[in-house]
């Protein structure tokens, strides 16, 4: 089903995600803000007609329209150090209907690495917002994206699949709680300031009652403003070594491209607990070499399992009826924009048809009332077309069937 210019377009979402995709591969294909730019530039030049690019450290996805998704298949690789053969083993390609299902799925946190994630919905926002700036996205982009905002807002307050909000930055805490024995004692350094970085900063103060937890980041300003909202230490990016050394737990949620945590940054006398919760990966692999050392990335913590977790799962089924009644809605407002065009090309038709026809009339018939006969005329023809709008709408015909009879019958050549 496609509601583009071109008739050859389709709508496509293309991606990678956790499921197939380890820390390692996601981390290839990742996006920052400037590499979506590029990408949106890219689709552009391309003539791309359509595109929204999500990337997080769970996946990166691309929801556009297309006449082979091999289109935004390449303009992924061509931003990313991604090859096409890497993307192939781990990648999913869907398709209309199932594309539109997919993003329903994504934004309302039913597909996210821990259940109920509702940090995703934010993040299709905004690049959302980012697409219309460069002028990426159409009326379906707009109504798809508001229904799928709609569903993620009705799950959310009336379902409990949030309840007990969980998160890659609440998951992180409940792991130091139940591996660190008396945290709110240890030193705790937080790297990096970015969203997932300081959800961390705020679930840390808020469950571990520490009051020695450090933030650095690469830009003090940034450090202080999140430090400031938690009455944090704040220690400047050149100290980072020294700070590494003395802690105890080592939270790194950088968005570096590279590692920027190394085995020599750390002291081999002292037992260290490292969190990464970086794509791509910012602690270098090599820490483990070190046996005090234990590192931790976010794909392990999403394999943990509890209550809160469990009661989420029990509320899947009312989610997914959510889901089914606005995307029934959505589909239903795609059909009837479908066969707008032939409805209005109808009207006009029998609109010419009642023009001739009074016309001849008012010739023929002493004393005509030509405003009665108007006024009746449009009347029959809103009757008329209401009668075609209802059979378009009848899942028992085939929608493109019947446009194309109508077309014929009432030889509407300019209808599309």
């Amino acid at each position: 089903m496609q509601i583009t210019h071109s008739k050859q377009s389709s709508f496509y979402a293309i991606g990678l995600n956790y499921k197939k995709a380890d820390a390692d591969v996601r981390g290839y294909f990742s996006l920052n803000e400037e590499g979506i730019n590029k990408l949106l530039l890219l689709a552009k030049e391309a003539e791309v007609e359509s595109l929204v690019v999500v990337s997080t450290c769970n996946r990166t996805e691309l929801y556009g329209f297309a006449q082979h998704p091999f289109q935004l298949i390449k303009l992924l690789c061509e931003v990313t150090t991604g090859t096409v053969e890497e993307f192939e083993k781990v990648a999913f390609v869907l398709k209309n209907k199932e594309a539109v299902s997919h993003l329903f799925h994504v934004g309302t946190g039913l597909d996210s690495q821990i259940l109920g994630d509702f940090e995703i919905i934010g993040q299709l926002k905004k690049s959302f917002r980012l697409s219309k700036e460069h002028y990426l996205t159409n009326a379906y982009f707009e109504r798809l994206f508001n229904s799928v905002i709609q569903a993620s807002k009705r799950i959310k307050t009336e379902t409990k699949i949030s309840s007990g909000a969980t998160s890659v930055s609440f998951a992180s805490v409940q792991y130091i709680l139940s591996m660190v024995p008396n945290v709110s004692d240890k030193n705790i350094l937080l790297f990096g300031t970015g969203k997932i970085g300081r959800n961390t900063c705020e679930n840390l103060v808020k469950h571990t009652k520490n009051e020695h937890i450090t933030l650095i980041n690469r830009t003090r300003s940034l450090a202080e403003q999140v430090a400031g909202k938690f009455n944090l230490i704040v220690k400047d990016f050149e100290s980072l070594g020294d700070e590494i050394r003395s802690s105890d737990i080592l939270v790194v949620a950088t968005g570096a491209q590279q590692p920027t945590v190394y085995k020599e940054m750390i002291n081999p006398d002292k037992n260290l607990l490292i969190l990464d919760l970086s794509v791509p990966k910012n602690v270098d692999a090599k820490v483990t070499e070190l046996p005090n050392v234990k590192l931790v990335h976010l794909d392990d913590l999403s394999q943990i399992t509890n209550q809160t977790l469990n009661n989420r799962r029990a509320e899947i089924p009312l989610a997914k009826e959510i889901i089914a009644e606005i995307e029934q809605e959505f589909n239903e407002w795609l059909e009837t924009r479908k066969f707008a065009p032939t409805i209005k090309a109808l009207r006009n038709k029998l609109q010419e048809l009642k023009t001739t026809e009074l016309r001849t009339q008012k010739k023929k018939v002493k004393d005509f009332n030509a405003e009665h006969a108007d006024a009746f005329g449009d009347k029959l023809i809103q009757k008329i077309t209401n009668h075609f709008a209802s059979h378009l709408k009848d899942d028992a015909f085939e929608t493109d069937d019947s446009i194309e009879i109508i077309k014929q019958v009432f030889n509407l050549d300019k209808a599309n």
